[in-house]
């Protein structure tokens, strides 16, 4: 993309910040909505970088997402669920994965807790973190921080899988980001808030300024007009 049409899209784009970083502040949260927007310019910044219009996405679309990626960097800073603790859950999906696998049953706290090389304490904490992010994937994927607005899956590697895997997988991407794309603001913030920053329920609870319950309501609401989008697509039945 040449410089001057980088500018222009940031110019144009900018209302889309200020609306992005409006959403997201709440006076209690510690930082001013000034620095919410810089945030938010510096993701603007990025998708005008990356965006590449062949992938039939709306730039939009893309860029709120990366808009909101680094605003919500800068709130997760004082969220209560570190990015380690995210990695220490996966690590224990993964874990009871290998275990499963090996016993051909749900393994123990104590099998869990010897595999990780960590205490029973920290076993029982994690439970605890899990219970509190209502630990429900849609359909196993989210979206993956690494590679823009692809999508993941929460138990396999990329190594795993197949060049023929690969390639749904990539189909899979396209289609979605197209569907999310067909979604109303509030459907498309909660998706990215839940399954592409992470963030628990009482988290996008605080952002939205509604309860953990509606939050839920919302998230479901979301998966189900995302699901309907994508047998219109004639993704699924």
């Amino acid at each position: 993309m040449k410089s001057h049409q980088q500018e222009e899209l940031i110019i144009s784009n900018m209302p889309l910040v200020k609306h992005i970083a409006s959403k997201y502040y709440t006076s209690k949260m510690g930082m001013e909505y000034e620095d919410l927007v810089s945030y938010g310019v510096m993701g603007l910044i990025d998708a005008t970088n990356k965006f590449d219009e062949s992938r039939g996405v709306k730039f939009s679309t893309y860029a709120s997402i990366r808009i909101s990626s680094y605003i919500i960097d800068e709130i997760r800073k004082y969220s209560p669920i570190s990015r380690m603790y995210m990695s220490k859950i996966k690590e224990y999906n993964k874990a009871v994965e290998i275990l499963q696998n090996k016993f051909f049953r749900k393994p123990t706290i104590d099998e869990i807790a010897n595999h990780m090389g960590v205490s029973k304490n920290e076993i029982n904490d994690i439970n605890v973190k899990m219970l509190d992010l209502n630990n429900v994937y849609l359909d196993n994927v989210i979206f993956d921080d690494e590679n823009e607005v692809k999508l993941i899956d929460t138990l396999k590697e990329k190594e795993e899988l197949s060049p023929t895997h690969l390639v749904e997988k990539d189909e899979l991407q396209e289609i979605m980001a197209k569907a999310i794309d067909t979604l109303n603001e509030k459907d498309r913030l909660v998706l990215s808030l839940y399954y592409y920053e992470e963030l628990t329920l009482k988290e996008i609870g605080l952002i939205l300024g509604v309860s953990e319950s509606r939050v839920s309501q919302l998230n479901s609401r979301a998966i189900k007009n995302l699901k309907l989008a994508m047998k219109k697509l004639k993704y699924i039945d």
